[in-house]
């Protein structure tokens, strides 16, 4: 636990970064591989019956969210100390936005509970037929996928927060906040284009451009934060870190 009591240490740096890379892995498992795995487009019935031939592989997702969430909710705190010397506003903003953010995924993971439950019978609804039940279930699914639509928009506020306080803080490069920043509209843009626009080709391509950028943004501050660290404050001009001390 030595490891949280100094935000400007690189072993804090460090553990953050680690918690970053189990961020991109267990999240790119339930929220990339398994439903690729699993959903057939639009197909519920088929989807479900994926879901039950292979109901490990959707638990194990479920899993992955839970871990996914659990170490967005560390990160968000750790960040928020982390470069609370540069802004503290815009270090606690960038918290909430983040916080935000893993509210609405704990939010859906209901929906998912309750098309589950619908699709294999586990929910009993003797008034309507198996055709009924995979049909509401498959509404279920949607309004668990809509929400991706809302916990993008305060993703993209969270990075462009943080790519902000990155630029600012002058002890990370600076091409890292820039790809924060600007990748990070790539979250809004999607949900616009989703939810609006889902037929406009040329948001679609702008989308995948922009999220390609934030990702390799997001991954290169991960490692710098675990293999290096922050850069001394001393040497940029900016004021040292300072702990805090009772009155």
């Amino acid at each position: 636990m030595l490891s949280f009591h100094d935000p400007s240490s690189r072993a804090y740096a460090r553990l953050t970064g680690a918690l970053y890379l189990v961020i991109a892995f267990a999240g790119g498992f339930s929220i990339l591989y398994v439903p690729g795995a699993l959903n057939v487009t639009g197909d519920p019935a088929a989807t479900f019956a994926n879901i039950a031939d292979r109901r490990g592989l959707f638990h194990a997702g479920l899993v992955g969210d839970v871990v996914m969430m659990t170490a967005e909710v560390l990160v968000s705190v750790m960040l928020y100390f982390m470069f609370r010397p540069v802004n503290a506003t815009l270090s606690l903003a960038a918290s909430y936005a983040r916080l935000m953010m893993v509210a609405v995924m704990a939010a859906m993971l209901f929906f998912h509970a309750g098309s589950l439950a619908l699709a294999d019978g586990r929910v009993p609804l003797d008034s309507f037929s198996t055709a009924q039940r995979i049909e509401l279930a498959g509404l279920l699914r949607h309004v668990h996928d809509a929400g991706v639509w809302s916990w993008q928009v305060f993703f993209c506020l969270h990075l462009i927060l943080l790519g902000t306080l990155v630029l600012r803080s002058g002890l990370y490069p600076r091409v890292l906040g820039f790809g924060l920043i600007v990748g990070g509209t790539g979250y809004l843009v999607d949900s616009v284009q989703m939810f609006a626009l889902p037929e406009a080709a040329a948001l679609e391509a702008l989308k995948i451009a922009l999220l390609l950028v934030v990702t390799l943004a997001e991954i290169g501050f991960a490692l710098w934060l675990l293999l290096r660290g922050p850069r001394v404050a001393s040497h940029f001009g900016l004021t040292p870190y300072r702990k805090e001390t009772p009155p």
